[in-house]
């Protein structure tokens, strides 16, 4: 008699957290941060979701009338201001976006720098955040907060490969029942490897995955 697969476990739990932090730190991060490309962060904030024992990942909706990636999915985050590491760029700009304090105690582990087609290398932080009550996110920033349970990112059915005239890689999306939408790189590339180093403790890349042309102004 053959025993039966387990259901993964997406409690919000500190075996969670160790986990994470383990297969975050046997992973090698590749840097992209060369020739022209500027320098941004975002933070993939692991947080307690729906039902509040399990595990999410906090997404924005950017306003439609933001004249860079308007009305797009998007992760807390920005370029760095002058004299700013990676890190501190990531903790600041998820105060001014989400009105939530994390600090340098929250982070688990880093991913890929991923080089978006406008221009940037987008160097993702994961932070562990024990409770976002609090929360006040700043409209002119954010127009929806969605907190995406990790059961959902852990979809067999992600990613989803689109080949496009404009590119000789596959453009890479996500569809997420929580957004009733799908989600398009490079948000959907970073969360992508996220769910394969953080939660599967694998080393998948996701630099070479392209993104659809109106994410690339």
């Amino acid at each position: 008699m053959t025993d039966m697969p387990t259901e993964p476990d997406y409690a919000f739990t500190r075996a969670l957290r160790s986990d994470m932090e383990t297969h975050l730190a046997r992973f090698t991060q590749a840097s992209a941060r060369t020739g022209d490309l500027r320098l941004a962060s975002v933070a993939i904030i692991v947080a307690p979701a729906e039902p509040p024992e399990e595990a999410g990942v906090l997404v924005t909706l950017r306003p439609p009338r933001l004249n860079r990636h308007g009305g797009q999915y998007a992760l807390p985050g920005g370029r760095l201001d002058p004299g700013e590491t990676p890190l501190q760029a990531a903790i600041r700009e998820t105060q001014e976006e989400l009105g939530l304090d994390i600090a340098e105690t929250d982070l688990i582990g880093r991913l890929d720098d991923y080089p978006t087609r406008s221009g940037f290398a987008m160097i993702p932080h994961v932070f562990w955040c024990e409770d976002i009550s609090g929360m006040t996110p700043d409209p002119s920033e954010v127009a929806e907060v969605h907190n995406l349970p990790l059961r959902e990112v852990d979809s067999d059915k992600i990613p989803l490969l689109d080949l496009r005239p404009h590119s000789e890689h596959p453009v890479l999306s996500a569809f997420f029942p929580t957004l009733g939408h799908t989600m398009y790189a490079p948000t959907a590339a970073v969360l992508y490897q996220f769910r394969e180093v953080a939660m599967r403790g694998l080393a998948t890349r996701v630099a070479h995955f392209d993104q659809p042309e109106f994410a690339w102004k």
